[in-house]
């Protein structure tokens, strides 16, 4: 069966482990250059406390170094899918496709032994391809980590245990539309479309209601806010002394009356007892919250697997 399996598959197995290696080599390279601008390592400068002169400077030379590489990562959270899909797509399609499940289900192995053998290794290749992708990525964006914190869209997707889960959903979805439509090319585009609108509507709706936001309030420093981003914003605004919340025109009432002063707005609000207030989730939660996205995809998975093991036994031919 693993003979077997390997001569099925082996184009999948290793154009997925190169492009894999290819993005890996050139995150290495770059993540080197880009973790030796720190001189203690990323790590000291992480949150507000680390945030001194040298580490400013550090963040700037990344930010004008290596931030278009931080840009085009946003794209790159679908690679995991593609590994799932690509691998999920012929699992069951390309029998069907070319008639050979008339001979593989008639030999000495049992259908269902044939499926599971099938679903635990090309799974395993799965979470292996993506695992790898993963570490090599989170370790790429220790620095970017450092001042922005975990929770932004483009590190969360990519890194900790989603990208995994991910890459099993879009194996489930592929595995299960090849069980259905019985062609390959279909399934991928089944398995991309339906990741596409479910992590969509999972990062917009349920993952900002995995726990309650917290709410915090604290008075305009004179200065100007030096936080970072650690924490994931959901809401920021201003308020007044006795925390009524500003509306858009108020505030911009305020900023034109803090013109005709000639005074600095922050001045401005703060002389007034103005306060400024966020809605957020702590960046402690992001294992949390790691956690619970993880087990939903993967969870979904598990059940499109479940279905294909039914088709299997009860209705495929």
């Amino acid at each position: 069966m693993t003979w077997l399996i390997w001569r099925q598959h082996r184009t999948e197995v290793c154009v997925l482990a190169l492009l894999v290696g290819m993005f890996g080599i050139a995150l290495l390279v770059l993540g080197t250059q880009a973790h030796d601008l720190f001189a203690g390592g990323p790590a000291r400068c992480a949150g507000e406390a680390g945030v001194g002169e040298a580490c400013a400077a550090s963040f700037r030379r990344l930010d004008e170094d290596y931030g278009y590489v931080e840009n085009l990562l946003a794209a790159i959270y679908l690679v995991p899918v593609v590994i799932g899909a690509f691998l999920g797509a012929p699992l069951l399609a390309r029998e069907l496709e070319d008639g050979t499940w008339q001979l593989a289900w008639t030999q000495a192995v049992p259908r269902m032994r044939w499926l599971a053998v099938k679903l635990a290794a090309l799974a395993g290749v799965t979470v292996t391809l993506t695992g790898v992708f993963t570490a090599v990525l989170t370790w790429f964006r220790q620095p970017f980590d450092a001042w922005e914190g975990r929770f932004q869209y483009d590190a969360f997707d990519l890194e900790g245990l989603v990208p995994v889960a991910y890459a099993l959903f879009a194996f489930g979805v592929a595995t299960a539309a090849g069980a259905m439509l019985r062609r390959s090319l279909p399934a991928f585009g089944v398995a991309f479309g339906a990741f596409l609108a479910v992590r969509m509507t999972v990062a917009l709706v349920a993952r900002p209601a995995y726990a309650t936001p917290l709410t915090a309030m604290e008075p305009v420093p004179a200065g100007g806010s030096k936080s970072g981003f650690a924490d994931w914003v959901i809401e920021h605004g201003y308020a007044d002394a006795t925390g009524r919340r500003l509306s858009g025109t108020d505030y911009y009432e305020l900023e034109d009356a803090a013109d005709r002063a000639g005074t600095n707005l922050d001045q401005f609000l703060h002389a007034r007892g103005m306060q400024q207030f966020k809605v957020y989730h702590p960046a402690d939660r992001f294992w949390t919250f790691q956690l619970i996205e993880a087990a939903l995809f993967v969870a979904v998975a598990a059940v499109l697997i479940g279905v294909v093991v039914w088709r299997v036994r009860r209705r495929m031919v």
